[in-house]
C-alpha cells in the first residue's frame, strides 16, 4: 500500500469499554459521538484486525474530534496499541504498549471537527501489530494533563478514527 492509504476506519458505535471511567454516547445533529469529560481521564477501546495488505512500515492514527462548546484550549490525547498475536497473547492479561500523545487545540467554532494525526513506528511503538493480526486501539483523554496540557473546558466529542499506512 502507499503511504496515506486507509487501513481501518473506526466509528463510535464500535467502541468497547473498561469497567469504569469511559466516555459516553451522545449525538449531535444525528451524528453518533463519544463524549470524553474534561475532569476525569476516560478511555475506550476499539478491537480491529490489521488488514493483510499492511506493509509493516508504521501507521498514522487520525483522530477526528470536536468540542461540545469550547473554541479554545487544548486536550491531552493518549493513543496506544495492544497486539493479540496467534497463540501468544492472553486477552485476560494483555497490556498496551506505551501511549503516544497528541495535544491538539480546539477548533475555532463549536461543532467543527479537528483532525489530529498521531504517528506510530512499526515494532514496539505499536506493540508489533502485524498484517492479519487482531489488535486493540486505546483512546484516552488525559483530562488531568499528566502527559500534556489539557485545559479545554467541556467534553471532547470523538467523531471517528482512521488508521492510515505511514
Amino acid at each position: 500500500m502507499a503511504s496515506g492509504d486507509s487501513l481501518v476506519v473506526l466509528k463510535p458505535a464500535m467502541a468497547e469499554f473498561p469497567a469504569s471511567n469511559y466516555p459516553t454516547f451522545d449525538t449531535r445533529n444525528t451524528v453518533l459521538l463519544l463524549d470524553y469529560d474534561d475532569t476525569t481521564d476516560e478511555t475506550c477501546y476499539f478491537r480491529c484486525i490489521m488488514p493483510r495488505h499492511y506493509d509493516g512500515g508504521g501507521v498514522t492514527v487520525s483522530v477526528r474530534w470536536a468540542a461540545t462548546s469550547a473554541t479554545s484550549g487544548t486536550i491531552s490525547l493518549d493513543v496506544a496499541f495492544a497486539s493479540i498475536s496467534d497463540d501468544a497473547d492472553d486477552i485476560d492479561t494483555k497490556s498496551f504498549a506505551a501511549a503516544n500523545n497528541a495535544n491538539p487545540t480546539a477548533a475555532s467554532a463549536s461543532g467543527e471537527v479537528d483532525y489530529i494525526d498521531i504517528t506510530f513506528t512499526d515494532g514496539a511503538d505499536m506493540d508489533s501489530v502485524a498484517a492479519g493480526e487482531e489488535f486493540w486501539l486505546s483512546v484516552t483523554r488525559d483530562a488531568n494533563g499528566t502527559t500534556s496540557t489539557d485545559n479545554m473546558t467541556g467534553d471532547m466529542e470523538l467523531v471517528g478514527i482512521e488508521i492510515k499506512e505511514t
